[in-house]
């Protein structure tokens, strides 16, 4: 059985027995979950406890969990198979019955979060009389809007009772819009989501103590009061303030959860359920939900096991690394490369002030890195001393893997090749941090092009999770194994892909630009142009990303395309304008968004302006027609890889399960290209 339910005494005299349930999925390598089969498991352990409270005179009933887990939530693929509204509404109402038996209970009930605690497994909790944490604990929230879903049972109406609507809107919006970001245990309790809070070694012993306490009256818990109106309005209008910002209303679920949240001020606890149940009928058989589900899915699969990787027995042992170049690309992936390999770092540039700053910039990630209890102090002390620097690149002789990350012009990268290979051991592997060059066409400066491979990450390097992994025709087996190898470690999830113009993520992000300046070229006004694309639901406004990326930046991948593609790119004269200018920032984040005047005089425009529902059309077709021919070219192996790409290289999001399924759903799959990417359904 997944819930094992066993009697304790309370340690205090005379404090009485208890009943403790244990969530137990029976395999520690996976987290437990809340599914039909798993609830009513719960209910019958809740069932056996209220026996025994009736029976023996238990004065409490808790629940806790194993192996660093209380409780992942709810059990997504189970989600995934629910095709009706009916069965989905019977899943909201199973969720709320066998919870809320913990808000019923004859006696207190407790509940001990030992570990990992989002959505439904967080709802548990807050169905609990009284909660108490572990210091080390990581990852609570209720993470539904990422998905496409709400916290449907009794997330939006216990939480900003127990915790007020700021804590409420943060946790089930901002936190769940910010690529599921989640509290530690200590910012839990200062939130008051939890009662108190141990050490993890002693958690359950002091959790019971903590209990014994409570129940004696010895140790008072102190509840925030109810929100005022105006408090609860303000917290309201902040969360659709960041769901504009975030998703520009093209995603249904932070706004219904918005609703909710407002609606828990004034309604009982039937009602609310009630309408939960409602939100998740509608959201659960949502076209959003299932391709929010499908990249989840694929974001996981992915990072435990990247599609066409080699066998990982091929991959090099790498003790050392090597880092060509030291402007802050290549420092930020020295610094990356000496903190999750912990293994020597060498830097190299053409000029000792270079090389000098470089170091400096990694020696001073170590010291953020110990400011923010990321590393220990002997870490800290040993990563500093492991980076050093040369402007002679004979210092990275003894290197495993060596990552090229200079100027980004073919023909200097290939004389920093050339000069490079002799000096490496014959086995070392080299790799480059290439953004949209021929891979191929820089090992063919190479005697030995077999352990040369793409390694293109993306900006911010700590913070962005993918990587590029580029094959060329001559690349082999153990340098393609030991590149995936160095990104496991680096904890990004590689994507696979063969050598082509700009790869996957800046070819298909360059086709969407190019349609957005050829909109602004005929006349579009700025901000129409920057809403058009609101129903994309994208993180950052075409014109913000630009300026985010760099304006020369972009000019040079259009460049790039332009020379491969002819057909479908070029490198727009405003375009140009920008980058001579400076590339002034073109708008703000005011509202949606709001023009600074940078872009007065600067474009010279055409008079055949577009709507936004033509720019938008425009943008859909030239990104199904793109990743058509990426996936006809064989760049990768499908749809998959695409969307995985984007939503870890661009921060697309999950409800448009990267864009494959969102191109299918608005038609332009089969407008453009005659066929969908995926079948339908």
């Amino acid at each position: 059985m997944p819930v094992h339910v066993r009697t304790l005494d309370l340690p205090a005299a005379g404090a009485g027995r208890m009943a403790l349930l244990t969530l137990d999925p029976g395999d520690p390598r996976k987290p437990f979950v809340l599914g039909a089969e798993t609830l009513l498991a719960l209910e019958r352990a809740v069932d056996e406890a209220e026996r025994l409270v009736a029976d023996e005179g238990l004065v409490a009933i808790g629940v806790t969990g194993v192996n660093g887990v209380f409780c992942a939530g709810a059990d997504l693929k189970s989600v995934a198979r629910t095709t009706s509204r009916e069965d989905a509404v019977a899943t909201a109402e199973l969720g709320h019955r066998v919870l809320g038996r913990f808000a019923t209970s004859p006696v207190p009930t407790f509940a001990y979060v030992n570990g990992l605690a989002l959505g439904g497994g967080l709802e548990t909790a807050l169905h609990c009389t009284y909660r108490t944490v572990s210091e080390q604990v990581r990852g609570l929230g209720l993470p539904e809007a990422h998905l496409g879903l709400v916290p449907g049972w009794g997330g939006t109406y216990l939480l900003p009772r127990i915790a007020g609507p700021d804590v409420a809107v943060q946790v089930a919006v901002e936190n769940a819009l910010a690529n599921n970001r989640t509290l530690t245990g200590p910012q839990a309790f200062e939130a008051g989501i939890v009662d108190a809070r141990f050490e993890a070694a002693d958690f359950l012993v002091e959790s019971l103590r903590w209990t014994a306490s409570v129940l004696a009256g010895t140790t008072p818990v102190t509840r925030r009061d109810l929100a005022d109106e105006t408090t609860w309005t303000a917290a309201i209008e902040r969360g659709r303030a960041v769901a504009d910002a975030r998703v520009h209303g093209a995603a249904p679920a932070p706004y219904r959860t918005l609703d909710l949240l407002s609606a828990a001020r004034t309604a009982d606890r039937e009602t609310h359920f009630a309408a939960e149940e409602a939100a998740l009928g509608d959201l659960i058989v949502s076209g959003e939900l299932r391709a929010g589900l499908y990249a989840f899915d694929l974001v996981q699969r992915y990072a435990k096991k990247p599609a066409g990787a080699p066998a990982r027995d091929l991959a090099r042992k790498v003790t050392s690394v090597g880092v060509v170049g030291a402007g802050l690309m290549a420092s930020q992936l020295a610094l990356l490369l000496l903190h999750r390999l912990q293994v020597p770092v060498v830097l190299t540039d053409v000029s000792p002030d270079r090389v000098e700053k470089g170091v400096g910039f990694v020696r001073e990630g170590v010291a953020e890195l110990l400011r923010k209890g990321r590393v220990s102090p002997d870490t800290a002390n040993r990563l500093s001393a492991s980076v050093s620097g040369s402007v002679d690149k004979s210092a990275l002789a003894d290197a495993d893997f060596v990552v090229e990350a200079v100027f980004e012009e073919l023909a200097v990268k290939q004389d920093v090749l050339r000069e490079l290979e002799p000096l490496l051991r014959p086995d070392a592997v080299i790799a480059t941090n290439t953004s949209s060059l021929s891979v191929t066409a820089m090992a063919s400066v190479l005697e030995h092009p077999q352990r040369f491979v793409g390694f293109h990450f993306f900006n911010p390097v700590a913070v962005l999770p993918l990587v590029e992994v580029v094959r060329t025709p001559e690349t082999d087996e153990a340098s393609l194994a030991t590149a995936f190898a160095v990104g496991a470690r680096l904890k990004k999830t590689c994507v696979l892909v063969q050598d082509a113009p700009a790869f996957v993520v800046n070819r298909i992000s360059t086709r969407m630009f190019d349609e957005v300046v050829r909109a602004l070229d005929a006349g579009t006004p700025l901000l129409e142009v920057e809403r058009s694309l609101d129903p994309l639901g994208l993180p950052m406004s075409p014109f913000r990303l630009a300026s985010f990326v760099g304006p020369a930046v972009m000019l040079h991948v259009h460049e790039t395309l332009a020379a491969a593609f002819p057909d479908r790119y070029r490198v727009s004269g405003n375009l140009r304008r920008w980058v001579e200018a400076g590339g002034p920032a073109l708008v703000t984040p005011k509202g949606p968004v709001a023009a600074t005047g940078a872009d007065e005089g600067l474009f010279e425009v055409g008079s055949s302006p577009l709507t936004r529902e033509e720019v938008l059309h425009r943008v859909q077709d030239a990104l199904a027609d793109e990743v058509r021919r990426v996936l006809d070219e064989g760049v990768v192996a499908g749809p998959e890889d695409v969307d995985v790409c984007l939503v870890l290289g661009t921060g697309h999001p999950l409800f448009t399960g990267g864009i494959t399924p969102y191109l299918d759903r608005v038609g332009a799959s089969e407008r453009v290209t005659g066929r969908r990417f995926h079948p339908a359904g």
